[in-house]
């Protein structure tokens, strides 16, 4: 059996400092015989020092572009715009199936260096459930900003913080008013995040999932004063808010928190903003009167970069100790080849399998 070699790359985003692999379970990795090489990455939530003490090979940032190509890159967020041809496998979250911007892009550098797109999100059982997921993290922050905002209590630019400083500063203090919030997708991992945030800020939210999605009470969504969408739509489902939904009198609604940030994508369930928010700049006003914010950020569980990291980790390790062509690493590699069909893109010679 071929050696499997694992390449953990440096995240060319300066705010990315999480990990799809924390320094515990690389030595599991190493330990299990396989080869493990890490880049140094300023950023990244553990010191190269840590990874090497386990055993892991250590090369310069962004040396993955010459690594050997039976080497399979794991990273989290996107790649930079070099080289046009990508010659290994890729694992991590490559955002190209749903028609966003670049996709085809994206996917035709795999296709034309016989490399190929293995995304987390469709890192899936043979029930189609998701096996290594931020998105308990991301609902929390999504949340957790969401009431900071409405409370006026929001700094820019964001820093990383943990969950203790983090619910320290969630705690009502004297003058602050009760809130509504209505958390949308509530039973998803997102959902369960943002309803733990919530309860952490002295607040009961108002959950909908499928069941009042189906008939949605629109009146009644925008009555409330915060709303978390936990919704990654997969199917074209009737839009949560609208662009008329904006200028409504009497709506209540003030602070929209997106923890799905699925902008440009036809399946948007906010079709109300083109661009996301970023750490520097966290809230968008969307309306002036009556005002409605918008907190879209597409990387919010890095804002917890230790405990996020340390639970994917912990998710993907079992995936990782039995990588390979068939299983749910075999429905990454199809999903892939799919969105290639899709867009009409010729796919190279794949030598990987």
């Amino acid at each position: 059996m071929t050696e499997l070699h694992l390449w953990l790359r440096h995240e060319v985003r300066s705010t990315e400092r999480r990990t799809p692999i924390v320094p515990s379970d690389a030595r599991r990795l190493v330990d299990s015989g396989v080869r493990l090489t890490v880049e140094e990455s300023p950023q990244r939530i553990f010191p190269i020092e840590e990874y090497e003490t386990v055993g892991c090979a250590v090369a310069p940032g962004r040396s993955w572009v010459s690594a050997p190509r039976d080497a399979v890159i794991v990273g989290l967020k996107e790649l930079p715009d070099a080289p046009a041809t990508l010659t290994n496998r890729h694992v991590f979250f490559g955002h190209a199936y749903k028609e966003q911007p670049g996709a085809r892009a994206l996917l035709g550098r795999f296709a034309a260096g016989g490399g190929a797109l293995l995304d987390l999100e469709y890192l899936v059982d043979d029930q189609g459930r998701r096996l290594a997921a931020f998105g308990y993290w991301a609902g929390y922050l999504g949340a957790a900003l969401a009431v900071l905002q409405h409370r006026g209590r929001l700094d820019a630019p964001l820093t990383p913080t943990s969950q203790k400083e983090l619910e320290a500063l969630l705690r009502p203090v004297a003058g602050d008013e009760d809130f509504t919030a209505l958390v949308i997708g509530a039973l998803g991992r997102s959902g369960r995040g943002a309803r733990v945030a919530l309860h952490a800020a002295g607040g009961e939210p108002t959950c909908w999932d499928l069941a009042e999605t189906r008939d949605l009470d629109r009146p009644a969504l925008l009555a409330h004063d915060l709303l978390v969408n936990c919704v990654l739509a997969t199917t074209p489902v009737p839009p949560f808010v609208r662009d008329e939904d904006l200028d409504v009198p009497a709506r209540r609604l003030r602070t929209l928190s997106d923890v799905t940030c699925d902008v440009g994508s036809p399946l948007n369930v906010l079709p109300v903003y083109d661009r996301t928010t970023e750490w520097t700049d966290p809230v968008r006003r969307l309306h002036k009167e009556p005002p409605l914010d918008l907190i879209a950020i597409d990387n919010l569980p890095s804002l917890l970069p230790l405990e996020s990291s340390t639970d994917f980790s912990a998710a993907l390790l079992p995936q990782l100790l039995e990588f390979g062509i068939a299983g749910a690493w075999g429905r990454c590699l199809d999903r892939y080849r799919q969105a290639c069909r899709e867009l009409g893109i010729e796919e190279g010679e794949f030598r990987h399998v």
